[in-house]
C-alpha cells in the first residue's frame, strides 16, 4: 500500500517539475550575460553611486570581466542618470511631513563592437515610507535602506535586460 503512494507521489512531482520547465519557468537566480557583454566597461560619472555598485556586483557574480578602460571592452554600459532622492507624499494638518516616497531613476544604453546593442533605456523604482520625527534616526537610516534596496532592484533590471540581447 506505501509503495504505490510513494510512486504516485514521485508521478505527480516528476509531472508538475516537467509542465513548470516546459512553459519556461525557472528559479530566479543568476543571469548568464551573451559573449558581447563578457569583457564590459561602465562608464558613469558617479562611480560610487548606489546603482553603479549594484550593476557591478551583479555584472561580476554573472561572469562578465569589468575593465577600467574602455579601448578593452567588448561591451561599454554608458549610465547617461543616475538619481536618488525622496518626496514629500502627505502632511499633517500642522502641515509637518508624515509620509515619504523614495525614487531612484537610471537612464543607460549599451554599446558593442560592431555598434549599439541596447538603445537608451529609463527604469524608475519608487517606495514609501511613513515619517515620525520621534524616531528621526530611524527613518533616516530607512530612507538609506530603501534606496539601497532600489539601486540592486535596478540593477538586477538592467542584467536581465542585458542577459536577453
Amino acid at each position: 500500500m506505501a509503495a504505490p503512494a510513494r510512486w504516485s507521489r514521485c508521478a505527480l512531482l516528476l509531472l508538475v517539475a516537467l509542465a513548470a520547465s516546459s512553459c519556461g519557468w525557472r528559479l530566479q537566480g543568476i543571469e548568464r550575460l551573451p559573449s558581447a557583454m563578457s569583457v564590459t566597461y561602465v562608464d558613469a560619472a558617479d562611480r560610487y553611486s548606489e546603482f553603479n555598485r549594484a550593476l557591478r556586483e551583479s555584472l561580476n557574480a554573472a561572469g562578465a570581466q569589468l575593465v577600467n578602460d574602455s579601448s578593452q571592452a567588448r561591451a561599454i554600459i554608458r549610465v547617461r542618470r543616475d538619481e536618488s532622492g525622496q518626496r514629500v507624499l502627505s502632511v499633517s494638518a500642522r502641515n509637518r511631513p508624515e509620509e515619504y516616497e523614495v525614487y531612484y531613476i537610471v537612464e543607460y544604453s549599451v554599446e558593442g563592437v560592431s555598434g549599439e546593442l541596447l538603445e537608451v533605456q529609463m527604469l524608475e523604482r519608487k517606495r514609501d515610507y511613513s515619517y515620525d520625527e520621534a524616531a528621526l534616526l530611524a527613518k533616516q537610516r530607512e530612507q538609506a535602506v530603501l534606496t539601497q534596496a532600489l539601486a540592486r532592484e535596478l540593477a538586477g533590471l538592467v542584467l536581465r535586460r542585458l542577459a536577453a540581447l
